[in-house]
């Protein structure tokens, strides 16, 4: 293994050091100062912020997704239920089950949209963070006359939407 002294005397063989106008070496910075001075010169505070390209249009795409299957669930008539994977089809998403159930799971409390009427593909209330079903739910179906079985099913032959 070579010394870090042979190493810096032939870097510093290859490298001369710098005159200036009047024709005496200058000292060249060392390596440290010149790290130094680079990432102060590429700090984010000093750097101006550029918008990534694409960033307004990946907003805009997804927000269209959004406003797509809000739309489906909006149209599921009174009485009626779907099942995520349903909902996802129907705006134009098929396989994307879980990107419904995310965006109806981070609605805002007081909502008016009708997500108590999309259930899970056994056709029971899926289970809310904590494990347990959704009581709210059961009760605004219930309201809208939908029933449930004995082990909490809901009859999708019967109750099911089908969309037109």
């Amino acid at each position: 293994m070579r010394s870090s002294r042979a190493v810096r005397s032939r870097t510093s063989d290859a490298h001369p050091p710098s005159t200036g106008a009047s024709g005496a070496r200058t000292p060249s910075a060392s390596a440290s100062q010149l790290r130094a001075s680079s990432s102060r010169a590429a700090s984010p505070a000093t750097r101006p912020q550029t918008p990534r390209r694409g960033a307004a249009t990946a907003r805009t795409a997804r927000d269209e997704l959004l406003q797509r299957i809000l739309a489906t669930v909006d149209s599921i008539p009174k009485g009626t239920v779907a099942t995520y994977g349903q909902v996802a089809r129907e705006a134009g998403l098929p396989r994307h089950a879980r990107m419904v159930g995310r965006i109806l799971r981070e609605l805002p409390s007081g909502s008016k949209l009708a997500w108590h009427r999309v259930v899970n593909a056994a056709g029971k209330i899926s289970a809310r963070a904590d494990g347990s079903p959704s009581v709210e739910q059961r009760r605004r179906l219930a309201r809208e006359g939908v029933t449930f079985e004995a082990e909490g099913r809901i009859d999708l032959a019967r109750f099911g939407w089908r969309a037109d």
